[in-house]
């Protein structure tokens, strides 16, 4: 059984089987939904604000899918933050999953999978545009679910968060010019992280990963770094959002926001209402995976 949603594909929004277009008039209302597991143990919900920005450039992807390899159906989540266009955002949108499944350690190292499906996708979306292309790019937050462990991969500053009984736990960690590693990364490969109104690689970027980027590609890479958490009986969500959420919502605060609100929909709607009345001037995107895993815990 599978179930597929996905939002902002070059310029056409799709759940389920419903068609929507877009128009300019859309400034700061809600697209959202939401589905479950079949199992009804995980369900998500999604909430997509083009807020004060003249463009829509996020996009995501949620996704129970079934698989002959794995006992439960594994679920994809994504969450995609264009920049300079939204090119290369709807693409890894429509690739980085597909080159996930189809990864010859899909079967058997999950982890490698997705990071190799990360550089391949980075090289495809390179490749297609071709030398006169647009030179845009995006950060990506993803969650592959399979049973109650969860891997965690992300390139940029877009964020996942747990939220496990009450408390707030990241699973990623932004990928800014001026983290120590990172900058040292950059800077080994010949290039500069200057302060441009914020920190910035070769005074433009204000992330040091990302797919696509073209010029920066020497410094700006699409490897991610990769988390796996094992979720018990007090995991209650995880929290994916792009930077327009959390440049005015700490971690905590968005786990003290939904963590009375069982449905996944009204959660991530609940996040990006709040970011947006708090001054957020970017995009703001929102998945939310609901857990319920309670009924399995041994009394």
């Amino acid at each position: 059984m599978s179930f597929l949603l996905q939002m902002w594909g070059g310029g056409n929004s799709k759940g389920g089987n419903e068609q929507h277009q877009p128009t300019s008039s859309q400034t700061s209302g809600n697209v959202a939904g939401g589905d479950h597991r079949p199992d009804r143990k995980v369900s998500f919900g999604y909430s997509l604000m083009r807020g004060k920005r003249a463009s829509m450039e996020d996009f995501y992807k949620a996704e129970f899918k079934a698989s002959p390899y794995y006992p439960d159906t594994v679920g994809l989540f994504g969450v995609f933050d264009g920049h300079g266009g939204p090119n290369a955002a709807d693409f890894v949108r429509q690739t980085l999953f597909e080159r996930f499944v189809s990864n010859p350690n899909f079967t058997k190292d999950l982890k490698t999978a997705l990071i190799e499906a990360f550089v391949e996708t980075d090289s495809l979306y390179l490749d297609s545009e071709g030398a006169g292309a647009k030179d845009d790019g995006c950060t990506a937050i993803t969650a592959v679910l399979v049973g109650q462990r969860l891997v965690v991969a992300n390139v940029g500053d877009s964020r996942a968060v747990l939220c496990r009984a009450g408390k707030a736990k990241p699973l990623s960690e932004d990928h800014k010019p001026n983290r120590t590693d990172e900058r040292a990364r950059i800077e080994g490969a010949g290039g500069v992280v200057v302060w441009a109104g914020t920190w910035r690689v070769g005074g433009v970027l204000a992330v040091s990963r990302a797919f696509g980027d073209r010029l920066l590609k020497r410094y700006v890479v699409a490897t991610p770094d990769v988390v796996i958490e094992d979720l018990d009986a007090d995991a209650e969500c995880v929290i994916m959002a792009t930077d327009g959420l959390w440049d005015v919502v700490t971690n905590q605060e968005a786990c003290n926001m939904v963590k009375d609100t069982r449905d996944a929909k009204q959660a991530a709607e609940r996040l990006t209402n709040e970011a947006f009345s708090r001054g957020s001037n970017d995009n703001i995107s929102c998945v939310v995976i609901r857990f319920n895993f309670n009924r399995d815990r041994v009394q």
